[in-house]
């Protein structure tokens, strides 16, 4: 099934519009938060529409990224009482119940964790806030896990350049759908823990 192709060619035009930046920063900052779109979605055509400012896109995001996370930290310490019933109506509260105990074994580990792999960032940074987890070691722990994150999407894709674009045209959907294979995975293990 062809769904993540028109996605891509969507996001290629996003990436070659003079606003692009703008956008990105704005995803990223909502993502982290909020939003439901990785900005991986815009870094990665973005940096491959313009190698020569991957590591610019980078910071971009990771910084955006960070602020959208202590957004979601402040949504978590100062709304969760309001905030609870939607979430435990949605989808995201067995991702929240597995913040929370990894908060208890991990500590900050579980933030950097959540901010490098494709688990929802999101649900984090509100567990984060709601926990009144220290803002210092939450910062700091996102900041490395996002930029490792992002800083490694740029770097493949200006490693890869003119030549990594046919190719990944080629094989979106493959990848698409295998990334939504590794997050299902990803939330048997983590809801099998519990």
């Amino acid at each position: 099934m062809r769904l993540f192709a028109p996605l891509y060619e969507r996001a290629l035009r996003w990436a070659r519009h003079r606003h692009a930046p703008r956008y990105l920063a704005a995803l990223s900052f909502a993502e982290s938060s909020f939003f439901p779109v990785p900005p991986d979605v815009m870094l990665a055509p973005m940096a491959l529409a313009n190698p020569q400012q991957a590591w610019r896109l980078a910071w971009l995001t990771t910084w955006t990224s960070v602020l959208g996370g202590l957004a979601g930290y402040l949504i978590g310490w100062l709304a969760f009482a309001a905030l609870e019933p939607w979430l435990r109506g949605s989808s995201y509260w067995p991702a929240y119940q597995q913040a929370v105990a990894w908060f208890d074994a991990w500590g900050a580990w579980a933030v950097f964790i959540a901010g490098f792999s494709p688990i929802p960032y999101k649900v984090f940074t509100i567990a984060a806030g709601a926990l009144a987890m220290p803002l210092l070691p939450f910062a700091l722990a996102s900041l490395v896990g996002r930029g490792a994150r992002f800083f490694l999407v740029a770097a493949l894709m200006r490693w890869g350049g003119a030549r990594m674009e046919p190719l990944l045209r080629r094989h979106i959907d493959r990848i698409g759908w295998a990334v939504v294979a590794l997050v299902a995975v990803g939330a048997a293990v983590a809801y099998t823990w519990r």
